[in-house]
């Protein structure tokens, strides 16, 4: 339901090295001006929920994100290497904000940093951990992705960015942009456009770690797969929980069998994930203010 966290926002790195810029201080990014308020949205009832980010000219509007997605986004990393409280996985915020003339989206992520500082307080340290992760990984033969097909009449990227997703009970609709989606709903798990770099963060939603690409696969493709019942409901489940959905704890008891449901699915495509250990660097937040500074 969310957005990978990531790999989600459509964000570019950049890096400019030159010996006679490297004495001079970085350029600060700030918006012009940015309110932050907690999201009306619930993430606690069945009804449908919508989260993302739409970008429209200057404007730029951020629905329902928690404080752990803006650090990821800002520090263009995925939102498992923040670590910190435990409400920063929960708290849902909205911003809007006005980009100012001359800025391109690329220091968007710059300027959420200067916003997590001034209205957060944001303080942290960076660390190197060894985790349990999942590497994604090609299987047994053939491999049953299928190249997306090229659109000759599809319309030229524009300066408007629209990046959301909607979840309840009923299943996961989730718009990329530039048409790359995908849905998880009635047991099937359909996906459009999908890029072969961004589909281990696409499907780290689903489990219980992080799940790295090792694939190779450079290209787009289409694919679709589907699950059985039992597993549609725990993978739903573990999907609530990576959002910050709070559940009870009779529908947490249905993610103790342990398993790996989306992997046993995943030979469909001929695609498995594989359990190791890899390093990983984490954000661990150090201080950062629950309720943000006024507007």
């Amino acid at each position: 339901m969310m957005l990978t966290r990531a790999a989600g926002i459509l964000f570019a790195s950049a890096m400019l090295v030159a010996p006679i810029v490297a004495q001079t201080p970085a350029p600060k990014f700030e918006f012009e001006v940015a309110s932050v308020r907690p999201s009306s949205k619930s993430m606690g009832d069945t009804a449908p929920v919508a989260l993302g980010l739409r970008l429209d000219g200057s404007q730029a509007r951020i629905g329902a994100l928690t404080l752990r997605d803006y650090i990821a986004m800002a520090y263009r990393i995925k939102s498992y290497q923040v670590m910190g409280a435990d409400w920063i996985s929960t708290d849902r915020f909205d911003v809007n904000a006005k980009l100012p003339d001359g800025s391109t989206i690329d220091q968007i992520p710059a300027m959420i940093q200067s916003l997590l500082s001034e209205r957060f307080g944001l303080k942290f340290h960076r660390e190197p951990r060894e985790l349990p992760v999942y590497m994604l990984v090609v299987g047994k033969p053939p491999l049953k992705l299928k190249d997306s097909p090229v659109d000759p009449d599809a319309p030229a990227p524009t300066a408007a960015v629209n990046v959301s997703a909607t979840g309840s009970a009923a299943g996961v609709a989730v718009n990329l942009g530039n048409g790359s989606s995908y849905t998880f709903a009635g047991g099937k798990f359909e996906g459009k456009k999908i890029a072969g770099r961004v589909l281990a963060d696409v499907l780290e939603r689903y489990t219980d770690r992080p799940v790295i690409d090792a694939t190779g696969l450079n290209g787009t493709y289409d694919f679709s797969f589907a699950v059985t019942p039992e597993d549609y409901q725990t993978l739903l489940i573990r999907a609530a929980v990576n959002s910050g959905v709070f559940l009870p704890p009779q529908a947490l008891r249905m993610l103790d069998n342990g398993g790996d449901p989306l992997g046993d699915a995943l030979s469909q495509l001929g695609l498995k994930l594989e359990s190791r250990k890899a390093p990983v660097d984490l954000l661990i937040v150090d201080q950062v203010l629950r309720t943000p500074t006024d507007n």
